[in-house]
């Protein structure tokens, strides 16, 4: 059963909170290190095609990242409800409908890609590149996808010590082969893909092993549970509309490259650079989110008001301190970070210039990254869909208004303004997630 609102604390939150934060530092970790490695050969091409398949590919598969946050929510209340059999048929419908997803793109590769490539505007040499890195990393899809119903399950349950050795093991191992595939033996955007489709199959047998003790508990009354259509019917509404809201998300991003790209391969290449920054925050901030998830959803499957707004705002304290501190630690050291992932001049001053709308992104975000944290665990999801839908027309309207007469410029306000509109549309819909609750 859920703890009490007394068993709400500062320590608990940190306990969720901290091997999240560890694991994800790996993350825009290994994300610097593919851009580093790659610039170590001293072009923007080879930068910009590995920047591209990444992000249409993590695109792709993130439209699926239903299944980490879906399986949070919906676990850790069946916890809260001390509903012990659901959590374990969870397991297997998350990670089951992840392996599917991922045959089903494997499948479909040719046309996905070619309708990526009709959209980006990326030059001849960058589109060729990118096809190469992305033709080899899609046939770990379904590992790429399957983590993410294993990675919900586990933070469901405060079991992030376990997250941490999926992620851990599966990025440092993806790091060190980018290293002796590229710099040792030279194979360049290849090498890349090579070590990351390597490094998601080992992420996802470790993940596997950790969740044995779920394996081992199947029986025919499971089965049962699993296939139980009203269950099912609440999954699949939750999912999609989270499903939607994903969706919006990643064309933001997506298409927030892919206007760099139309600006030059030297502004698409500082765009990816500065991207790193992008993806550090929200790596910092996932291990409070994910604490929120876990305590909201615990709370809402107690029936526990108290305990929901006391979770909410020991996570929030969270945040916004992290918030600040990542904004300091971009705006001081980012030229610093820049010089070390790329040594490509022009790239280096292209980045340099951009940097302050970076450093501004972890206080404009902290909203809506914490309230994220809240609204997936109470399984609030309608509301998230509708929110990210009023915000990502915000977002086209500024990319309309400021990207032809301020270019890149206008292209990060654009992107900070989607953030902002985020967190504002989802503060406005908190109320309502409380009385509900009640």
């Amino acid at each position: 059963m859920a703890k009490d609102n007394l068993g709400i604390t500062h320590k608990r939150v940190l306990k969720i909170a901290l091997p999240i934060v560890i694991s994800n530092a790996t993350v825009p970790l290994l994300g610097a290190v593919d851009t580093g490695v790659i610039g170590q050969i001293g072009m923007a091409a080879p930068i910009g095609a590995v920047g591209i398949g990444a992000i249409i590919l993590t695109a792709l598969y993130w439209i699926f990242g239903f299944l980490r946050m879906g399986t949070v929510g919906l676990t850790s209340q069946a916890l809260g409800a001390g509903n012990h059999i659901e959590v374990t048929a969870l397991f297997f419908r998350a990670t089951g409908i992840g392996l599917i997803a991922g045959l089903a793109f494997i499948l479909l590769q040719w046309p996905l890609f070619l309708a990526a490539f009709w959209i980006s505007p990326a030059s001849s040499e960058v589109e060729t590149l990118a096809r190469e890195y992305m033709s080899i990393r899609v046939w770990s899809a379904p590992a790429a996808i399957g983590i993410y119903g294993i990675t919900g399950w586990l933070i469901a349950q405060e079991r992030t010590g376990a997250v941490l050795c999926v992620q851990l093991l599966m990025n440092l191992s993806n790091i060190l082969l980018d290293l002796w595939f590229v710099l040792g033996l030279d194979l360049g955007v290849q090498g890349v893909a090579i070590a990351t489709f390597i490094a998601e199959w080992v992420g996802l047998l470790l993940g596997l092993f950790l969740c044995r003790r779920a394996v081992s508990q199947v029986s025919s009354a499971l089965w049962h549970q699993i296939l139980d259509k009203p269950l099912l019917k609440r999954m699949a509404k939750v999912n999609g509309d989270i499903l939607v809201r994903s969706a919006l998300l990643q064309v933001g991003f997506v298409s927030f490259l892919f206007f760099g790209a139309d600006l030059g391969d030297i502004t698409l290449a500082a765009n990816q650079v500065l991207l790193q920054f992008v993806y550090l925050a929200s790596h910092a901030m996932d291990g409070f989110v994910f604490a929120a998830e876990t305590l909201v959803g615990q709370a809402i499957g107690a029936r526990a008001t108290v305990q929901l707004r006391r979770g909410a705002c020991f996570t929030a304290v969270w945040v916004f301190g992290t918030s600040i501190v990542l904004a300091l630690v971009f705006w001081t050291m980012g030229p610093v970070i820049i010089d070390i992932m790329t040594k490509e001049l022009d790239v280096q001053m292209a980045a340099r210039l951009y940097l302050p709308y970076v450093a501004m992104v972890p206080l404009l975000g902290a909203t809506a990254w914490m309230l994220d944290g809240v609204f997936i665990g109470a399984t609030r999801t309608r509301d998230m869909r509708n929110m990210m839908i009023i915000s990502f027309l915000g977002y086209c309207g500024f990319i309309v208004l400021l990207l032809p007469n301020f270019g890149n410029h206008g292209l990060w306000w654009a992107i900070n303004g989607f953030f902002v509109l985020r967190g504002i549309t989802l503060a406005v819909r908190y109320p309502a997630l409380e009385r509900s609750a009640a």
